[in-house]
């Protein structure tokens, strides 16, 4: 009885063994790189790729009316007073919501222009950069104040022939600086309403001698309903929607 129990143990620390043994085998078979991408230029090649992924929001804010959508909700959630409602993710849902809408048009040219012929193997990496630029590049022009341009140019000393040549070291900040203007542009008139609220709330309650009470607890619902009752979210939306065409 003895002797079978240490075989049975014995056949079964050889089996853990040979386990033991192949699992790295047959993993080093399964995840063995391949020698292309184990070279030199292999590693460039993914660390190019990786870096890409890796910049995709950075050239998601930087390339389209995402910074100018997403300053105008924050100002509008502070003008009201509830600066945490709508949460941020809410605000960043609707802004890219938003974005995807403005920016449409565009992409579809850029896909249609430079990425379904790069895919298709009629033209070549460098000609699809070429061609996606060019969309994109009209795109921020539109919306580029000229004063802010020059200024960019005029720093980097660059004279374009055309406004199709201006580069895009210059043309990005630009086309960034100017939408903050305007996205700031377009706070002020939020908050304005809103600011003519808190002064009659604060004027009423100093007349009451109401010193005590926080002009807040006041105005806030004061705000809300004004908000609802004029449509709020249609308007600012609909005016950032306008706004690039």
């Amino acid at each position: 009885m003895l002797r079978r129990k240490r075989t049975w143990v014995l056949m079964a620390v050889a089996a853990a063994a040979a386990v033991a043994f192949a699992a790295p085998a047959m993993a080093a078979e399964s995840l063995r790189i391949p020698d292309d991408l184990a070279s030199p230029r292999g590693f460039l090649y993914v660390t190019g790729v990786l870096t890409a992924l890796a910049m995709v929001p950075l050239i998601l804010v930087s390339l389209s009316s995402f910074t100018r959508i997403v300053v105008v909700l924050s100002f509008l959630r502070n003008a009201v007073a509830t600066p945490q409602i709508p949460p941020n993710p809410v605000i960043i849902a609707l802004a890219l919501f938003l974005t995807a809408a403005t920016m449409a048009p565009t992409w579809e040219r850029v896909y249609s222009e430079a990425v379904r012929p790069y895919l298709a193997g009629e033209i070549g990496a460098a000609e699809a950069v070429a061609r996606g630029e060019a969309p994109l590049r009209e795109f921020m022009l539109r919306h580029t104040r000229e004063s802010t341009l020059k200024m960019f140019l005029d720093y980097l000393d660059v004279k374009p022939e055309t406004p199709q040549d201006t580069p895009m070291r210059a043309l990005v900040p630009a086309f960034m600086v100017s939408e903050l203007r305007t996205a700031f542009e377009m706070g002020f008139m939020l908050y304005l309403p809103f600011l003519v609220i808190d002064l009659a709330v604060g004027t009423a309650l100093m007349s009451f001698g109401m010193i005590m009470l926080p002009p807040v607890m006041v105005s806030l619902p004061l705000k809300l309903l004004v908000f609802v009752l004029a449509d709020g979210w249609d308007a600012v939306v609909s005016s950032l929607l306008a706004s690039y065409h």
